[in-house]
């Protein structure tokens, strides 16, 4: 069997046979109230996160009338959808129209992308036109003029970093990472696409990426965090090799706390990797920055400590 097939049979079987979030999150707390985390698997971006944010009470728990609302995908790359290298398009609009309808006044949404034709990249990935088919704004993050040095009182190495205005204390700040493989940190998930929110991305990498990475968290004011692991990069990471690296896992992750949702969605590359044979299914300490965060207070790491709603959509 060609490599080519082999990894699409997997991908298949991926789909059919992955494992429910009961199961994944198997020390995770059930919860009857309001949970902090919910975990859903089995349908498209969007079903998902309709159904989600209900269980969380509702955009309109996070979003008040005559808010700004900061929107921050992952945009980095020039590629399509079925390349799981940029949050699934139709999920970043659909989370536009739901904090419109919640009041909000504005909604804004931006990334300084891994190349300069930043436009490019707002296109190819879809998302500009799902954004403002959805009645938001797109902003460019690719000039250092709009980035403010702002102190990082907690961090441990970071101490000052040049931060996008649109990330300076916002009303509202929803953060919606796609789940995928990294090259150097072996997984990028919800922390580390704050990295699209600084200037000199670059420091990071030459000065222990992985606290950088933590000490930003201290810093950052996230009101949610909606994890795109609909479709979920194995390999390849973090622009990909082909489609045919990124099969389709169904699973979405929705969180107040930032550490626990880069948790959960460790525990689903992992569950998707065995299944799909693709790629390596690291464990929670193989991911440095979370523990890291977790120490300087910016969530946890034991979903047992947590309330969660698990959801099976298949």
């Amino acid at each position: 069997m060609q490599r080519r097939q082999f990894l699409k049979t997997s991908a298949t079987t991926a789909m059919a046979t992955a494992l429910l979030p009961e199961n994944v999150f198997a020390n995770a707390t059930k919860t009857s109230k309001t949970p902090d985390l919910v975990a859903i698997y089995g349908a498209t971006a969007v079903e998902m996160f309709e159904r989600g944010i209900a269980e969380m009470g509702g955009m309109k728990r996070f979003v008040s009338k005559g808010q700004t609302v900061i929107v921050k995908p992952n945009i980095g790359w020039d590629k399509p959808p079925e390349w799981g290298s940029n949050t699934n398009p139709e999920l970043v609009g659909r989370v536009v129209k739901h904090c419109y309808e919640a009041g909000a006044k504005k909604v804004i949404c931006f990334d300084h992308t891994c190349g300069n034709d930043w436009d490019n990249r707002y296109n190819i990935s879809g998302i500009k036109k799902a954004v403002e088919d959805n009645g938001g704004e797109m902003v460019a993050g690719n000039n250092e003029a709009m980035y403010v040095e702002q102190d990082i009182p907690k961090g441990v190495i970071l101490k000052k970093t040049k931060v996008h205005q649109l990330a300076i204390n916002p009303d509202v700040f929803i953060n919606i990472p796609v789940l995928k493989h990294h090259s150097g940190a072996k997984i990028t998930c919800a922390m580390k696409n704050y990295m699209g929110c600084v200037w000199d991305r670059r420091w990071y990498h030459k000065n222990n990426m992985p606290q950088c990475v933590a000490d930003y968290a201290t810093y950052q004011k996230t009101t949610l965090t909606i994890v795109d692991a609909y479709r979920v990069m194995l390999d390849y990471g973090p622009i990909g090799k082909s489609p045919d690296y990124a099969p389709v896992a169904k699973y979405q992750i929705i969180s107040t706390d930032i550490v626990a949702a880069d948790v959960a969605a460790v525990q689903v590359f992992a569950s998707v990797a065995k299944q799909a044979k693709v790629g390596t299914p690291f464990k929670i300490s193989d991911i440095k920055y979370i523990g890291a965060a977790e120490k300087l207070g910016v969530g946890v790491t034991d979903l047992s400590k947590l309330s969660v709603k698990r959801i099976s959509m298949a």
